[in-house]
């Protein structure tokens, strides 16, 4: 009956992705509150998840219904270097309502060079804008080299997101800037908003390291050339972690509007929010997919057991001898790092060898992917397709669900006319 239970709150959070790795996981969503209040009135039960008795006959849960009595704005979007679908389902969450209107998203097309990402996305991302939103439009999900696409030959957008690759910008890689094999991929967004149809908006993602590379003559380049396709820009380093993610996560997000337009955006400030990797990893669920557990050596175990939260392998001072680590100190200070559950975490990679997969404050062992996607604010119900390490890569190489929600939302509601608390650029 148990497992019953858990069906059906599984249901409910497909319903709505909004409860998916807050605080304890017991923030209720629409849906949810409503699952939680029925159960209560027929069965007497405590309606927190995770504490309730089995119910007594089945609940039917529906999805959350769209109001069709408001006129809807929706943006036709299309996404270069999609990912799993972090910035996507951000997006497919994002939604304004302002004076009767009601303003979101649908997908068009999507592209990314990795099948097991294209999966992920189409699971998830496009399931949810099929059951919450009744979208039931083809999405052309591409999924090969930007390269080998004929741009012009895309349908025509709305708005469009692009986190183009971020190995030659990261300051964990070589950081070769356009001189890397990743580097110039930026310049098919770029096309995209050259097309005879110009996107009404565009979002454009990167790591931090990107104004440093090349002497900072790659980010006057990328802004230029989207500033030269008639977009009016804003340019800002997020940290996440102000914004409710719980890890420290720095990204450089571009927002341009078209000039026609006469739209600015604003960058929205930070929500006062703080979440921590304890918060955000108690409670997971059993029924939450990617939970396996990577396998430990009774040395990284043993080495585990004398780092202290929040230490890594070079600064644990009561880490013997035989266990310390004979290879030359690198530039990362996340070796063999465990979270301080009372702080965000360090930020989420997508590759790394030894000592590079995170690791739980008290438990001597890797986080699971799971856990990694909770740090990442995914969905409790968003279940990663492909290999383990592949699962990995995924999670560690997207832009946090809720801080993508928040930008779109942002974006929206700058096309709306819609105010909201704002601070300056910093870039």
């Amino acid at each position: 009956m148990k497992d019953h239970l858990q069906v059906k709150l599984s249901e409910a959070l497909k319903a709505d992705f909004t409860l998916a790795c807050e605080a304890n996981h017991t923030y209720p969503s629409a849906v949810l509150r409503e699952f939680c209040e029925r159960y209560v009135a027929e069965t007497g039960a405590s309606s927190r998840p995770g504490a309730v008795a089995s119910p007594q006959k089945s609940l039917e849960i529906r999805p959350k219904p769209i109001d069709q009595s408001l006129e809807t704005k929706s943006f036709r979007l299309g996404e270069l270097y999609s990912g799993p679908g972090g910035v996507g389902m951000g997006a497919a969450l994002a939604e304004v309502l302002h004076e009767g209107r009601r303003y979101c998203t649908e997908p068009v097309w999507v592209n990314d060079f990795d099948k097991d990402s294209c999966e992920t996305w189409k699971r998830n991302v496009l399931r949810h804008y099929r059951e919450t939103k009744g979208y039931s439009a083809d999405c052309d999900v591409i999924c090969g080299d930007v390269r080998a696409i004929d741009i012009d030959a895309l349908p025509d957008v709305d708005g469009l997101m692009f986190g183009f690759p971020c190995n030659d910008f990261s300051i964990v890689g070589e950081h070769k800037g356009f001189d890397g094999e990743y580097g110039p991929l930026y310049s098919y967004g770029v096309k995209v908003l050259y097309k005879d149809h110009q996107p009404d908006w565009f979002l454009a993602e990167n790591v931090g390291g990107i104004t440093s590379s090349n002497e900072g003559l790659a980010f006057e380049k990328i802004l230029a050339d989207l500033e030269g396709a008639g977009y009016t820009l804003t340019a800002h380093k997020y940290k996440l972690e102000e914004y409710g993610v719980p890890q420290a996560r720095h990204r450089v997000i571009i927002v341009g509007f078209r000039n026609d337009l006469n739209k600015k955006f604003e960058v929205p400030a930070p929500t006062g929010e703080r979440v921590t990797s304890g918060q955000a990893l108690s409670n997971i669920p059993e029924w939450s997919p990617n939970q396996e557990r990577t396998r430990q050596s009774k040395t990284v175990e043993e080495r585990l057991s004398f780092i202290k939260p929040g230490e890594n392998v070079w600064n644990a001072e009561a880490l013997p001898d035989h266990l310390k680590l004979n290879v030359p100190r690198t530039q990362l200070s996340h070796i063999y790092k465990r979270l301080d559950p009372n702080k965000p975490a360090y930020t989420v990679t997508g590759s790394g060898g030894g000592g590079t997969h995170m690791y739980h404050w008290s438990e001597n062992r890797a986080l699971t992917n799971r856990e990694r996607a909770c740090l990442q604010t995914f969905p409790l119900d968003f279940e990663f397709l492909g290999s383990k390490e592949s699962v990995r890569k995924q999670i560690g190489m997207a832009i946090p669900v809720k801080g993508a929600r928040l930008i779109v939302e942002a974006i929206l509601k700058t096309y709306a006319g819609v105010t909201y608390d704002s601070v300056k650029a910093n870039l």
